[in-house]
C-alpha cells in the first residue's frame, strides 16, 4: 500500500504529460517527497487516477506533506471512482481500520469487492477475511475460502494462501468442494485489473 505506482504510459481520458509522471517519480525515489507531491497534485488535479492515489498514498504516511487520513480518503476515493484497484482496496482498508472515517464494514466490502472483481489479490483475500468474520456481509466460510484461493492462487498472495489453510481446517469436505466449484465461476467474472 505504501509505494508509489510508477507507470510509463497513463490513459484516464485527459491529457497527462509523461515527462511529468517521470519527474514526480524520479523525485519520489530521490526521497524529494514534497517535490513529487507537487507534481502529482497538478496531474491529479487534471483528472489522473494514478497521480490521485499517490497523493492519498504520501497523505496516508506523510511523505512530503504532514499526515492526514481524511485527505488521503479524500484522494484515494477519486482515483476508486475511475476504477482504480489499488485505491479501491486502499479505501476498504480505511473503512475496515476507521482510518480518518468511521468504521463502516459494508462500505469496506464495498470496495474490497470493486477491487477483487478486477483480480487484485490484496482485496481478494481483504474480502475473504470479510466474509470469515461476517463484517458487513454474511458470515460464510465457503465464500471466504473462495475468495482466499482466488489470491492464492492468481498472485501466490501469502497472506491468502496462509488464510485458507486456517479455515480449510473449520470447514468439512463438501463445504471445501462447494468454495473450489465457486472460485471457478468467480474467476470467470473477474475483469482485469485497471490502474489508470
Amino acid at each position: 500500500m505504501k509505494s508509489v505506482v510508477a507507470a510509463l504510459i497513463l490513459w484516464t481520458g485527459t491529457t497527462v504529460s509523461i515527462a511529468d509522471w517521470e519527474s514526480g517519480i524520479a523525485a519520489y525515489e530521490a526521497g524529494n517527497h514534497a517535490a513529487a507531491f507537487a507534481e502529482f497534485q497538478r496531474l491529479a488535479a487534471q483528472g489522473d487516477a494514478a497521480a490521485q492515489y499517490n497523493l492519498g498514498v504520501m497523505f496516508h504516511h506523510g511523505e512530503g506533506v504532514p499526515a492526514d487520513l481524511r485527505q488521503a480518503h479524500r484522494w484515494y476515493r477519486r482515483a476508486a471512482e475511475q476504477g482504480y484497484v489499488d485505491s479501491q482496496n486502499n479505501l476498504g482498508m480505511m473503512y475496515t481500520k476507521a482510518e480518518g472515517v468511521s468504521r463502516d464494514y459494508l462500505e469496506a466490502v464495498r470496495w474490497y469487492r470493486h477491487a477483487a472483481r478486477q483480480g487484485h489479490p490484496m482485496a481478494q483475500n481483504n474480502l475473504g477475511v470479510m466474509y470469515a468474520r461476517g463484517h458487513g456481509v454474511p458470515h460464510d466460510y465457503v465464500e471466504a475460502y473462495a475468495w482466499y484461493t482466488l489470491a492464492a492462487q492468481g498472485a501466490a498472495y501469502e497472506p491468502a494462501i496462509s488464510n485458507r489453510e486456517k479455515l480449510r481446517r473449520l470447514m468439512g469436505p463438501d463445504e471445501i468442494s462447494a468454495a473450489q466449484m465457486l472460485a471457478m465461476r468467480l474467476l470467470e467474472q473477474i475483469q482485469p485489473i485497471s490502474r489508470n
